[in-house]
């Protein structure tokens, strides 16, 4: 499914950033620091320059009014605005700092606020320069500073181990908070990005199954009317003089209705194979699901039904699951593919195995989570689709479990030694259990049809 791959080519989070989540975080700021001005000045009575930092915390208030008449709020900013935005905001904090007895006002902590927020929306880039800015700048406040002096003329300083502990403190809170606000947002994005593809997948197959209903609905529809074209134009041929320029046009009418009548014959049969799989043996929809992935060089062994397996309603994600886990079998197998079946009264097993190299150990506790690899410069010629990110088998596993399923992988062999066993079931296997009673059996073993109308009614 290329496109569903072609999703995930660009920076998904190059224009998440709204503007107006930055400027209300900035008013936040901006009353947060008025506030804490105020309650200096007029409860604990110490000599601020009330001058410079009203010029400073005004930096703020002239920024956000700007951007509000300039740019609309639901504007969303590039990597390079929203970085600028974050930057400035540290600088502004940290400058304001700087009049405020820099390291030793309490609130320097906050100087890691702007780097969280990169961490969260920007690139491992921009967040790095933000934190080296404030890493930065923190460590000059360590050194230039107004300092806090009481209104008896005390001057207010914490002992130098303690300076030095609040610097260390800071920065390592910048780099751990950050490091982990980044990699928890990651791995949401990265969830939603898996998520979509898979919402795209399934809406794709919901797509092919209501087409075909649709196309032997037309099918029939067309089938009368065409049926009388052909009628007619074969009596005016019979009638019209050999070699009139109406018989020409008649026969041309007439090879036109045969033709038709072939085209919506191919695509009746797709619908009408459609409507009677609604429900389906397990040996016909294992059979479906592996169609296109027969003539691909690989042999691919399935089961043949039987009187008393299970009949399951053909539901779109339960094809679609099976489907990608034999896609993925063929793609790594050396020669064959086997899918077998088991039920019980309890239980209902699919097994899909291959003679390929297996799961390596080190993805083997991963599998089914998406982008369990980075992109690689180069496809991989095998599945060029999902270019070996692991976003195929979690689509499968999603579908598959929505059906009520769970699926373990191993590898037919231990210890694992990279080598293929051609003709051996050996390589890597995919087990799908569903608990019997189980949602996707139909109720009745034969699916109810609508009844034939009689010709001319």
């Amino acid at each position: 499914m290329p496109d569903t791959a072609d999703l995930f080519s660009k920076n998904p989070g190059r224009h998440w950033v709204r503007l107006e989540t930055l400027t209300i975080l900035r008013w936040v700021a901006v009353v947060g620091q008025a506030g804490a001005i105020a309650v200096a000045l007029w409860i604990f009575r110490l000599q601020i320059e009330l001058g410079f930092a009203a010029v400073v915390v005004g930096l703020s208030i002239i920024a956000n009014i700007v951007i509000h008449f300039i740019f609309p709020a639901t504007r969303r900013l590039n990597e390079r605005e929203a970085a600028l935005m974050l930057l400035f905001d540290t600088l502004q904090l940290c400058l304001l700092l700087m009049l405020t007895g820099g390291l030793n006002n309490p609130f320097a902590v906050l100087v890691a606020a702007p780097v969280t927020v990169s961490a969260t929306a920007l690139s491992m880039r921009s967040t790095v320069t933000i934190g080296a800015a404030a890493i930065g700048m923190t460590s000059l406040m360590a050194f230039v500073h107004l300092p806090l002096v009481t209104q008896g003329g005390d001057i207010l300083r914490l002992p130098e181990v303690f300076l030095f502990g609040m610097w260390a403190a800071i920065v390592v809170a910048i780099g751990f908070i950050a490091g982990y606000a980044r990699q928890v947002a990651k791995e949401s994005q990265t969830m939603s990005q898996a998520l979509l593809a898979t919402q795209m997948a399934l809406a794709r197959e919901q797509k092919l199954t209501d087409l075909g209903g649709v196309v032997a609905a037309a099918a029939h529809e067309l089938g009368t009317p065409l049926a009388t074209i052909k009628l007619v134009s074969s009596e005016m041929v019979r009638e019209l003089p050999e070699g009139s320029e109406l018989r020409e046009d008649a026969e041309l009418l007439r090879d036109q209705a045969d033709r038709c009548r072939d085209i919506l014959r191919s695509m009746g049969q797709t619908g009408k194979d459609d409507l009677h799989l609604r429900q389906a043996p397990l040996s016909a929809l294992i059979a479906e699901a592996a169609a296109p992935h027969l003539s691909r060089g690989k042999t691919v062994v399935l089961e043949p039904g039987t009187e008393d397996e299970p009949v399951l309603l053909r539901q779109p994600e339960l094809v679609h699951g099976l489907r990608n886990l034999i896609q993925n079998a063929v793609d790594f197998a050396s020669t064959t593919v086997w899918v077998d079946t088991i039920w019980t009264e309890t239980s209902l097993t699919v097994h899909i195995v291959d003679d390929g190299t297996g799961y390596p150990p080190t993805l083997l506790s991963r599998i089914g989570d998406p982008f369990i690899r980075r992109r690689r410069t180069t496809p991989d010629a095998r599945r060029p689709e999902y270019e070996g990110m692991g976003l195929g088998l979690f689509i499968a596993k999603t579908l598959l479990e929505r059906t009520g399923a769970e699926l373990t992988f191993a590898n037919g062999r231990d210890p694992y030694d990279g080598e293929p066993r051609p003709g051996l079931r050996e390589g890597a296997i995919v087990e799908v259990v569903w608990p019997r009673p189980s949602p996707i059996e139909a109720a009745t073993r034969n699916p109810v049809l609508p009844e034939n109308q009689r010709f001319g009614a």
